[in-house]
This record gives C-alpha cells, sequence and structure tokens, in this order.
C-alpha cells in the first residue's frame, strides 16, 4: 500500500539527490550504495540491463558508445540517444535516474513512494519544465510541484531562520546550468524578487576545459589528437573531474594516465600536472561569464550588492576557490558556507513537500517566472504579456485584433523570452481560433489570457468578444512528449522496475557477502586458536564457498544466497563453540578467573556480526 510520504527530488545534470522530511527537519536519503548523492548516469549493456548511478560511471570507460551522462542539459528538445536501434528521449532517460531515487527512497522508508517536488533551474522555459515533470511522471511519481533549485537552497537556509528579516542572494553554480535569485525572507514569507542565469554553464563546462588542455598537452607530446577516441576521452573526463576537485584544496594537482593509447612503437601514457593558477587562466571566461546573471539580477531587483545580506552558494562548482574569490570581491563580503552545496537544493524540496502536505505551516514561498511570456504580433513583433521575475502563480489578459479584413481567424503563437523579435525568442506553442464573424481590419477583440501555475507551467486562451467563441490549451511544446507517450513510457518504466528490484537485491546479496567474509577472517584470526579445528575449517571453507560465488557474478542469485546462508551457520557455529570454550585458550588476555562472558572493548565485535556496511565514513563504498 502507498504510504503518503512526499520526497524532494534534485535533478541535477551530473549528481541527483532525494530528500525526506524527518521529525520537521530535512534529511537526505543515501543511496543503496550508501552515497548521498547519485550521479546521473545511466548505460545500457550489451545483454540488455540498465545501469544507473554509480555503478553506470564507473563502466563509463570501457562502454563509451553507450553510456548517457548530462542528458538534463537536453530536457524540453527534441534530442534523442539511440542505442541498439532503440531511441530514448531526455525525459525517459531521466525517469530512470528518478525511478533509482525512488527505489532508494522506499527502501529507506520501507513504504512506497507515489508523490514528489522536483527541482528545475530557475532559468528553466515552460517547455524544459514540462520536461522534467513528463520525467518524474515516467518514473511512476506523481509530481506535485516544479520547484527553482535557487528557490529551493534558500528554504534549505532560512528553515530554522524564520523570524528574520533579510535579503540573500543564492549563487547557484551546477554540474551543467547557472543560476542567481534574490529573496527577501519575512516572517516566514520567501518571496523571489528576481532570477536569472544561464543553462549551459556549470561544472561540466569546467571540465570541458582540463579535458582540451589535456588533449593539447598529449598531442605535443605525442602528435596524436585524441579527440575523436572516446574510450580515452572518457579517461580524460574522469581525470578531468578529479583534477578540479583537488584543485579546489591543493595548487598543484599530479596527473598520472598510463596506457592513454597506443601506436605502432607500443603503449603511450600521459604524465604532467596542472597548478591552480593554470586552472584559472583556463577556465578565466567561465567565471567572467558568471557576473552577467548577478548583475542582470541585482538589476531586476532594483538592489545593489551592498544590499545583499547572505550569498548562499549551492552546487559543487562554488567550491572552486577563482568562483568564491568573484564573489568576495564583487560583494565585498564572505559568502555563506551553512548550506551544502550539494545537498541544499534537495533538502529545500523535502521542505516544500511538507509544506504541500500541511505539515510546515508557518513557511510561505513566492516565487516568479524567469522569461516573459506573449505572443507574436503583426511585423514579426513578440509582444510581452506577462513579464519576468512576475510573481506566480499569476493570470494577465490582453485584447488583440485582426490586421486583415472579413479575417475568419486568427493564429495565437506563444513564445518565452526577451527580445523584440520572434525569431530571437523561444517558441511554446501555436494554436487557431476559428469562427470569428468577418468583420474590417481592428473591429474584433481578440482577448488573450495566460495562466501560470504554481509550478511555472503556462496555460493559454484565446476568446473572440463578438462571438464568445474561446480556444485554450496547456502549452505542449512542439519537441515534446504527447500525454499517450508519456502513459506508454510510464509503463515501459514499470517494466524496468522488476529488473530494478533484482539488481538491488544482487548488489544488497554482494554487500552482505562481502562483509559476512571479512568479518569470518576477523574471527578465524582472532579466535582461531580457541577453537577445534574442525570447526575453523568449517568456516574457513564456507568462506571460500562465498569468495568462489563471488569471482563467477553470475545472474542467478542462487548459489550466492546459499553460500551465505552456509557462512551464516558457519559462523554462529563457531560463535557458539568460543562461549562454550570447546578447546581452552592458551592466551594470556583471558582473566585468570574468568566470572563471566568476554566483555567487548571500544571498537571490539561479536563473532558472527556484521560489520561490513561500515567504511571510513561510517558509511558501505562499494568498489
Amino acid at each position: 500500500m502507498s504510504g503518503d510520504r512526499i520526497i524532494g527530488i534534485d535533478l541535477g545534470t551530473t549528481h541527483s539527490c532525494v530528500a525526506i522530511m524527518e521529525g520537521g527537519s530535512p534529511a537526505i536519503i543515501e543511496n543503496a550504495e550508501g552515497h548521498r548523492t547519485t550521479p546521473s548516469v545511466i548505460a545500457m549493456t550489451r545483454n540488455g540491463e540498465r545501469l544507473v548511478g554509480q555503478v553506470a560511471k564507473r563502466q563509463a570507460v570501457t562502454n563509451p558508445t553507450r553510456t548517457i551522462q548530462s542528458i538534463k542539459r537536453e530536457m524540453g528538445t527534441n534530442y534523442r540517444v539511440t542505442i541498439d536501434e532503440v531511441s530514448h528521449s531526455p525525459e525517459q532517460i531521466s525517469a530512470m535516474i528518478i525511478q533509482k531515487l525512488k527505489a532508494d527512497a522506499e527502501a529507506f522508508l520501507g513504504e512506497r513512494v507515489s508523490r514528489a517536488v522536483i527541482t528545475v533551474p530557475a532559468y528553466f522555459n515552460d517547455a524544459q519544465r514540462q520536461s522534467t515533470r513528463d520525467a518524474g511522471q515516467i518514473a511512476g511519481l506523481e509530481v506535485l510541484r516544479i520547484i527553482n533549485e535557487p528557490t529551493a537552497s534558500a528554504l534549505a537556509y532560512g528553515l530554522d531562520k524564520l523570524d528574520d528579516q533579510s535579503t540573500i542572494l543564492v549563487f547557484d553554480l551546477g554540474g551543467g546550468t547557472f543560476d542567481v535569485s534574490i529573496l527577501e525572507i519575512t516572517e516566514g514569507v520567501f518571496e523571489v524578487k528576481a532570477t536569472s542565469g544561464n543553462n549551459r554553464l556549470g561544472g561540466d563546462d569546467f571540465d570541458q576545459k582540463i579535458i582540451d588542455w589535456l588533449i593539447e598537452e598529449f598531442r605535443k607530446q605525442t602528435d596524436i589528437d585524441l579527440s575523436n577516441d572516446l574510450m580515452a576521452i572518457q579517461r580524460l573526463k574522469e581525470t578531468a573531474e578529479k583534477t578540479k576537485i583537488e584543485l579546489s584544496s591543493a595548487m598543484v594537482s599530479d596527473i598520472h594516465l598510463p596506457f592513454l593509447t597506443a601506436n605502432e612503437t607500443g603503449p603511450l601514457h600521459l604524465e604532467t600536472q596542472l597548478t591552480r593558477a593554470q586552472f584559472n587562466e583556463l577556465t578565466a571566461d567561465l567565471v567572467e561569464a558568471c557576473i552577467g546573471p548577478v548583475q542582470q539580477a541585482l538589476e531586476d531587483s532594483q538592489l545593489n550588492p551592498e544590499q545583499i545580506g547572505s550569498i548562499i552558494l549551492v552546487g559543487g562548482s562554488t567550491r572552486i576557490p577563482a568562483v568564491q574569490d568573484m564573489i568576495r570581491r564583487f560583494f565585498n563580503k564572505e559568502p555563506s558556507k551553512s548550506v551544502n552545496p550539494d545537498e541544499a537544493v534537495a533538502l529545500g524540496a523535502a521542505i516544500q513537500a511538507s509544506i504541500l502536505a500541511g505539515n510546515l505551516q508557518d513557511v510561505l514561498l513566492l516565487d516568479v517566472i524567469p522569461l516573459s511570456l506573449g505572443i507574436e504580433t503583426a511585423g514579426n513583433l513578440f509582444t510581452k504579456i506577462i513579464e519576468r521575475n512576475t510573481t506566480i502563480p499569476t493570470s494577465r489578459t490582453t485584447i488583440f485584433t485582426t490586421n486583415e479584413d472579413r479575417q475568419t481567424s486568427v493564429e495565437v503563437h506563444v513564445l518565452q523570452g526577451e527580445r523584440d523579435l520572434v525569431t530571437d525568442n523561444k517558441s511554446l506553442a501555436k494554436f487557431y481560433l476559428t469562427g470569428i464573424p468577418p468583420a474590417p481590419r481592428g473591429v474584433p477583440k481578440i482577448e488573450v489570457t495566460f495562466d501560470i501555475d504554481a509550478d511555472g507551467i503556462v496555460h493559454c486562451s484565446a476568446r473572440d468578444h463578438g462571438s464568445g467563441i474561446r480556444h485554450s490549451i496547456t502549452i505542449q511544446r512542439t519537441t515534446g512528449l504527447s500525454p499517450e507517450e508519456v502513459e506508454d513510457l510510464k509503463r515501459e518504466a514499470e517494466e524496468y522496475a522488476e529488473q530494478d528490484r533484482h539488481a538491488r537485491e544482487k548488489i544488497s546479496a554482494r554487500i552482505k557477502a562481502e562483509g559476512l567474509v571479512a568479518d569470518a577472517e576477523r574471527t578465524i584470526q582472532k579466535y582461531g586458536e580457541t577453537v577445534d579445528n574442525s570447526v575453523v575449517d568449517k568456516v574457513t571453507r564456507a568462506v571460500e564457498a562465498v569468495k568462489e560465488a563471488l569471482k563467477s557474478n553470475n545472474e542467478n542469485d542462487t548459489e550466492l544466497n546459499s553460500c551465505i546462508g552456509g557462512l551464516d551457520v558457519a559462523l554462529l557455529d563457531m560463535g557458539r563453540a568460543i562461549h562454550t570454550g570447546s578447546k581452552r585458550a592458551p592466551t594470556p588476555k583471558q582473566p585468570k578467573k574468568p566470572t563471566g562472558p568476554i566483555e567487548l572493548g571500544e571498537g571490539d565485535q561479536k563473532p558472527g556480526e556484521d560489520s561490513s556496511d561500515q567504511d571510513d565514513d561510517g558509511r558501505l563504498d562499494i568498489d
């Protein structure tokens, strides 16, 4: 039976995250692998298996043509990925990521999840928002709200500051998009004053600068161009990301790429260094590109930098020192680091979910549209009906007329953007109002109304005053999916749910097996001399059986589960033997006159107890 919990999802370009409200506070839900974020990576294996997240990212080097990354940048477009002659839309691929997050949440909560709040960049247009909503529906979720990422981050920042009054700027530089939003927080009301951004600026672009530099370095050393070597490019991509992260804390990064490619003389390697100064020089134009949207948001909100109380950094790319230095210079103040840049968006989405569920009643969120909306008028002109940064939900009506005598129909061409000419703006939809009584030009009155809901989704209608004829639509982008296509893809995604469940069970079995093996080996080492050899031999044989089952990597988990059961029993038998003292231990560690069971010291562990789910961070790390 489905539960009533609503999850918050940050569907990111490079990483995604899911959160839930627990005890009045938002909390990140770890994925099946024990990590707090999930790579937004999908892969299709040659045997038809679908991989999502870390396991997909891990095999990208050896399977580059069947691995899909950064699909968020293609949302709202007619872009398609074709693998094995099967075409996949951005919505379908994004739905696979959402399904993974949904499954992780269900495993954590112990109940089905059917509702969610999903975030999008503030600068996403209507087509991209519709695309995101479709992805959620395909994944089997009712998408209660689409919320802007900077706004979600502001909720995460301000939840414990509801009594304060402040003006904040959210600087959100993620993996693929950049947003700036200015908000006023007053007694629990979060009001967005202005938003701006760039949907093609993010961490991927910083990575690409390093990739291009590495390609050039390798060309100088070997006279070989790696640009068309997909496997080499994937290795460079992974190295670039690691180098970028390393240079956020170090002044130099050593790069070692053995066996990058080969020629007639044998394998070729790349060994070099990239300093932070070089990285800053390579990416100076990207850092500079962040300033324009900041200035635009300040201008639209009629504020100057000195009037901004706090600057909130969101997105992993805000860890880049040059980005932080630029912010310090521009605002002449230190940015706030009170929220985790990787998690703030998902946490805010969970807060919005709690608001919608009626569990959080002291918070009101007033968001805005990022781009103006209007229609095409005579002369190829774009006439705005709703200006950007208008608070939503909202409705606006404007009267138009015909431009020809006896005109009985009009085309309503809906657009979004800020330019004066139609061709310079984003076309959202076209529809026709027919049956207008013939009349001289300029006489008919055509009433065009735009309604924008709280998700930023556009609804448009046109009505002829004379005849009362009316036509209304919810904007369906010309490159998007029809409702029927969404339902078909939803059914297909449900069919994959069983495969995903099996994959999860397989991972869990391997985790348990590896943990039991480690536990057994520690137990033998610590207590092996205190029990009969036959007991130790039984555990040793069971350990070897589990190791062999792990090596086989069989699609059928029956053998592995059977071996796990055998090792479980053997460990329990050894535990009993230890405590009953089937063989006296010649150990000086034992008290001379034991009066009870062994007392475990801090950090000790009971025999047979599985500690495999702990790594140095207190989380499982599947390698």
